[in-house]
């Protein structure tokens, strides 16, 4: 028996302090699990969304993607279980914390007299995966019932490239049946009035420049040296990342997922103060947007190449070419019914390309529309920062926001070949 929509106890099996809401209380719960890398508790998230599932009477299914590496997934079944279904996709991981940095414990969910809820993974997204909970039990108390299916999807390992969740999971026969048609993400805060939507994301190449050269004694002048090579490297790519911050800097409507970003992480080579290296590394974090040509990239990066000198060999540690992204196009029906939704509610939707990457890249790969959102106005941008934390009131506005979008997208007509 599901318990009224103000009732205590609600998924945590905790009772909720006294004077707050039991959403609040849930997700403070929920946020004081420890699944942080490099050793998160999935098993204790597991556990706790089990507990959510059976209090929502959902039946929840569990896949083993890679060894420890389980995805969990709620479905409430629509009265058209052919047509096409809505995925509420949520991370449980999040990412390390730099502890003398905050004011108070990253896992304790200290929540302040303003009702700022401190924690890691308050905004990245904790936050969302209860949102979804809330407001699925919300509308179950109001006896409602989708039309299409939708699956309440939990998956791992998304703060360190989805190898071992979304990415290996969206090959995987299971999620063939899932059926989707839509999905919704993870996006950022807006610390405007306004809300932020994300439709396509940033491909993120991560390289490595080997420069060879000429070894000798730290006394010469040796000709052909990897250091000079990899002077002639480094400045090819902050040069070019100068002018892509100009561009961003100069254009009023550019935002970071529009350009280009630049940043050199890593420098290897060299043994000892008075020995010239044989070779040295330069690695660098490119993450370029869907309006630029790869291939005609990649070519100017061999150019850069073949300029600073002979022997010169590139290799990448990841390289994403999927370019896809979500129509936002006025006749979209799920763009129409996502915006309709949003402007019953007097919400203000601004429309980006998310600068990082999320597991929304893989959904879209497969040519599933997918749109980052995290309703999160009024609201710094805190994600993977000191001291992440959101506040209780903007919280649970978002969860009336997800009680809106859920009817409204399972209510999207049959489109052309669904059955």
């Amino acid at each position: 028996m599901l318990p009224d929509k103000d009732g205590p106890g609600v998924g945590g099996g905790q009772s909720s302090p006294e004077g707050e809401d039991p959403s609040v209380s849930l997700f403070r719960d929920y946020l004081r699990l420890k699944t942080v890398h490099p050793e998160p508790d999935y098993d204790a998230a597991l556990r706790f969304l089990d507990r959510a599932a059976e209090e929502l009477e959902l039946p929840v299914k569990k896949i083993e993607v890679c060894p420890g590496r389980v995805v969990s997934i709620m479905t409430w079944e629509g009265t058209k279980p052919t047509l096409k279904s809505i995925l509420l996709n949520s991370h449980t991981d999040v990412v390390p914390v730099y502890q003398e940095h905050w004011k108070y414990d990253a896992f304790s969910a200290f929540k302040d007299a303003q009702g700022n809820i401190y924690g890691r993974g308050s905004q990245d997204m904790k936050s969302v995966t209860i949102q979804y909970i809330q407001a699925v039990r919300r509308l179950k108390v109001v006896g409602w019932e989708p039309r299409r299916t939708v699956h309440l999807m939990y998956v791992p390992d998304e703060e360190v490239g989805g190898h071992k969740g979304m990415e290996t999971f969206v090959t995987h026969p299971e999620f063939q049946k899932l059926n989707i048609g839509f999905a919704l993400d993870e996006g950022l805060a807006n610390p405007s009035e306004a809300f932020t939507v994300f439709y396509g994301e940033r491909n993120p190449w991560w390289i490595t420049i080997r420069c060879p050269g000429s070894p000798g004694h730290g006394s010469r002048f040796v000709e052909n040296t990897a250091a000079e090579k990899l002077r002639h490297i480094i400045n090819s790519f902050l040069d070019f990342r100068e002018k892509e911050k100009h561009r961003l800097n100069t254009s009023e409507c550019f935002t970071l997922g529009d350009v280009t970003t630049v940043n050199m992480t890593m420098v290897k080579g060299g043994v000892a103060y008075n020995v010239i290296p044989a070779e040295m590394d330069v690695s660098f974090d490119l993450r370029i947007p869907p309006t630029v040509n790869l291939q005609e990239f990649e070519e100017q990066i061999k150019q850069w190449c073949k300029e600073a000198g002979e022997g010169i060999t590139y290799q990448f540690a990841q390289k994403h070419m999927n370019q896809n992204t979500t129509s936002t196009d006025v006749n979209d029906p799920w763009w129409s019914a996502f915006s309709a939704a949003c402007k019953s509610m007097n919400m203000t939707l601004v429309k980006e390309i998310f600068p990082a990457a999320t597991d929304s890249r893989f959904i879209r790969a497969l040519g599933i529309p997918a749109i980052g959102f995290s309703p999160m106005n009024r609201t710094p941008i805190l994600l993977h920062d000191h001291n992440e934390y959101l506040n209780e009131q903007v919280f649970l506005k978002g969860i009336g926001v997800y009680e809106a979008l859920i009817p409204a997208l399972t209510n999207v007509p049959a489109l052309p070949g669904e059955a």
